[in-house]
This record gives C-alpha cells, sequence and structure tokens, in this order.
C-alpha cells in the first residue's frame, strides 16, 4: 500500500469482460512524503469514486482485486482502496 494523486479516469472502448462497468483512473503512485512522484502513472480500478486531484491509497493486492471483480483472470492489479482526507482541500 502507498500513495497515489489520482489525474485523470481512463476511458476505453473495448475492455476485457470482467473489468465491464468499471471506473478506471489514472494515478500517480507517490513517495511516503505524499508529494513527489515514483515511477511512471498507472491504470487503477475506482470503487470509491476518487475525484482527479485526491490522494489515494493504492494497493496491488490481487485477492482484493479478486473481490472486487469476481473473476480470478482478470487483468487488473492496481486498485484503490482508500481515499486519504485532506482538511486543507475544501470544494
Amino acid at each position: 500500500m502507498f500513495p497515489a494523486k489520482v489525474l485523470g479516469k481512463a476511458i476505453s472502448t473495448l475492455r476485457h469482460p470482467s473489468l465491464e462497468g468499471e471506473r478506471l483512473v489514472i494515478v500517480q503512485p507517490l513517495m511516503l512524503d505524499g508529494v513527489s512522484p515514483e515511477g511512471f502513472p498507472q491504470i487503477a480500478l475506482d470503487s470509491l469514486g476518487a475525484r482527479v486531484g485526491d490522494v489515494v491509497v493504492l494497493t496491488s493486492d490481487g485477492s482484493l482485486v479478486i473481490d472486487q471483480l469476481g473473476s480470478k483472470n482478470a487483468p487488473a492489479r492496481w486498485s484503490i482502496m482508500g481515499i486519504i482526507n485532506d482538511e486543507n482541500k475544501r470544494v
């Protein structure tokens, strides 16, 4: 588990059947300081409704993805498992 920032949503015209109806977002993994980028942006499953700019808790736990999608053959690795609250960022 590590922090990541939501950059936007991913839109596809063709999806694996296990991803049908699932929300996909583009996230930038962050270093532990919560600011510096670590590696390349990734596509993650989002069942929590994270918005652009939100800092989230990202996981690559395969069992969470299997539970979310109900499929052992889903071509997905990353999933958002929490949204980090920031009291200074109010909409």
